[in-house]
């Protein structure tokens, strides 16, 4: 069985591979206080990883490597995620008082009744949740099954980068676990809070909708920040990197805010407020108390306002880095930057401290 969920307590790198870029994150804990050691971000080349699959392993494990040295981290054991798109997930009722091996083998007979592909071509793993509330005698059992090939290209691309995957992850669960680290910047009057969680990648916009902190709604959808890096290369005449380093850096044209950028800003929100009346549509759910943007496209300045307003909910940029401490290694304005997209490698560095 796959280790989606894993156990351990050695220190694990977080390793983030979405469309256009590696994130690497490290974290240690003192008491309850976490701190940063090392973190670095290298751009992919284009169509390596298609829509977070990933299409040459090779040309991700090179990059790997080089986030790697960049970050000067010495540890090699690393946690990464799968995305949510890519696995199934249901929670079955097993016996009480079974060990790990008797439901894991029960499990084994039983799954092609829960999994639609052959077995032999799919990653499980399960989590025992707690008591039932149906039945006393029966506890919830999460189970997870992922295609193999998904997995197993991200350990090969972790491999040649020099490290090795001791845990793959979901990305809707390492982004649950980052989220705790924001719940005391939301203004809470100890009631339940309903937070849509809006990460807005290179290429595709994930909303996740949390619940007093666990995940009761996903949806992707085709958005991201590449929307904006092509119109920046189609109308400047640039190359796809030199244009990414425009979008983070400055030094564009005057005409770039008013004409490229605004439009972009108008379709960001459009996309947050399109997500959310999905999410109203499909659940008895009419409202949220809490928007929180993560993924690159929420470091551009004036979003959260923008958001806010459209919507009408206290909207706030996603950083869990806020209350850490920092290793004297890592650029700090270079970090809270980047903060917003470095959710999911936070989720997977917590991975360290399960």
């Amino acid at each position: 069985m796959l280790g989606l969920f894993g156990k351990k307590s050695t220190a694990l790198l977080g390793v983030d591979i979405s469309s256009t870029s590696v994130k690497l994150l490290e974290l240690s804990k003192t008491g309850n206080r976490y701190k940063v050691e090392s973190y670095a971000v290298e751009p992919l080349p284009p169509n390596s990883v298609v829509e977070k699959n990933i299409n040459d392993a090779q040309a991700v494990g090179e990059v790997l490597a080089r986030v790697v040295s960049k970050s000067r981290t010495a540890t090699k054991a690393a946690a990464v995620a799968v995305a949510g798109s890519a696995v199934i997930t249901k929670t079955i009722q097993m016996a009480a008082g079974m060990s790990d091996a008797e439901m894991e083998s029960q499990i084994s007979v039983e799954a092609d009744q829960y999994i639609p592909y052959p077995l032999d071509e799919v990653a499980i793993d399960f989590e025992v949740e707690g008591p039932s509330d149906q039945n006393p005698d029966q506890v919830d059992v999460l189970l997870a099954a992922c295609r193999r090939e998904n997995v197993e290209l991200r350990e090969d691309s972790l491999q040649i980068g020099g490290l090795t995957a001791k845990v793959v992850d979901v990305e809707a669960y390492a982004m649950e676990r980052a989220f705790t680290l924001l719940e005391s910047q939301l203004e809470t009057d100890g009631e339940e809070q309903t937070v849509a969680v809006v990460d807005i990648g290179a290429t595709m916009t994930t909303l996740s909708v949390l619940v007093d902190g666990k995940t009761i709604y996903t949806r992707e959808q085709l958005f991201g920040g590449k929307q904006l890096t092509e119109e920046i290369q189609r109308r400047y005449g640039l190359s796809q990197e030199e244009a990414g380093l425009a979008k983070k850096q400055g030094g564009l044209p005057d005409d770039y805010e008013a004409e490229v950028l605004g439009p972009f800003k108008e379709a960001v929100v459009q996309q947050v407020a399109r997500s959310l009346q999905f999410f109203f549509s499909s659940s008895q759910y009419n409202e949220v108390d809490y928007v929180v943007l993560a993924g690159g496209a929420a470091s551009i300045a004036g979003i959260a306002e923008m958001v806010q307003e459209k919507v009408s909910t206290k909207t706030l940029v996603a950083n869990p880095f806020a209350d850490m401490a920092l290793s004297s290694k890592v650029n700090a304005s270079a970090l809270s930057n980047d903060a917003p997209s470095l959710m999911i490698a936070c989720g997977l560095a917590m991975r360290s401290f399960d």
